[in-house]
């Protein structure tokens, strides 16, 4: 092969892998939306190491599609490394939710943090009460609580708007609690996350509140006293 043809090969080789997996996409999401049209497509991805292609779904499950778009699996892809079962969907998982600032987050942070949770909440949501009055004992062994918005109701519903009070008001930290007590608070408006959070809850797959994700990325779905959830995190 001359040098030239080389240089062409090389160059033109990119370019086909991305028209092939241009066409997958195009091929999987047809294929899915005849097959499965109660749900909306929320994101599709070429995983290179299975050679499937993760297909997230918006309230339903995540998929793992062969590129012909014709067969699928639903659940969770494991990756066998060596003795170790690694969880690659939920890696995923908190890959998305660690990309989230801080910034938009409200924070209880300990003094001596070990670790940190991640809470999908509701103000209107009584078991994230109960996990709220346990925030000073985390806080006491070492694990930060880090709040993200989860509106059951959904965007505009009298919780979402309550949310959307707090994160703008003077003192997110402050108000959060008041408001998990029962104290109304008066109508705060600005640029906010709360539509974000809840959206990217459902891509994740909350279903419920409280919803906390650890550090390895596992999602637990509701309460969890102090004492378990300080062994779910390794303390």
């Amino acid at each position: 092969m001359s040098i030239l043809s080389r240089f062409l090969f090389l160059c033109v080789l990119p370019v086909f892998f991305s028209n092939v997996i241009w066409a997958d996409e195009a091929q999987i999401l047809s294929s899915l939306k005849k097959a499965l049209p109660q749900y909306d497509v929320g994101s599709v991805k070429f995983h290179q190491a299975s050679g499937l292609y993760v297909v997230e779904m918006s309230d339903g499950p995540t998929l793992h599609v062969t590129s012909d778009g014709r067969y699928f699996v639903a659940g969770d892809l494991y990756k066998i490394n060596g003795e170790r079962l690694e969880n690659e969907t939920e890696k995923a998982k908190l890959a998305k939710v660690e990309a989230l600032p801080e910034s938009q987050m409200i924070i209880y942070k300990a003094k001596d943090e070990k670790a940190h949770i991640t809470v999908f909440t509701d103000v209107d949501c009584g078991y994230c009460r109960m996990l709220h009055n346990d925030v000073p004992a985390l806080n006491e062994i070492g694990i930060t609580v880090r709040y993200v918005a989860f509106p059951r109701a959904g965007v505009g519903s009298g919780a979402y708007n309550k949310m959307v009070s707090i994160w703008c008001s003077d003192d997110p930290k402050s108000w959060l609690t008041k408001v998990k007590l029962g104290e109304e608070i008066p109508e705060n408006k600005c640029a906010n996350p709360i539509a974000d959070q809840f959206n990217l809850g459902r891509m994740v797959g909350v279903r419920g509140t409280p919803s906390i994700v650890l550090p390895n990325g596992t999602l637990l779905p509701g309460y969890l006293p102090v004492d378990k959830l300080a062994k779910e995190v390794g303390l």
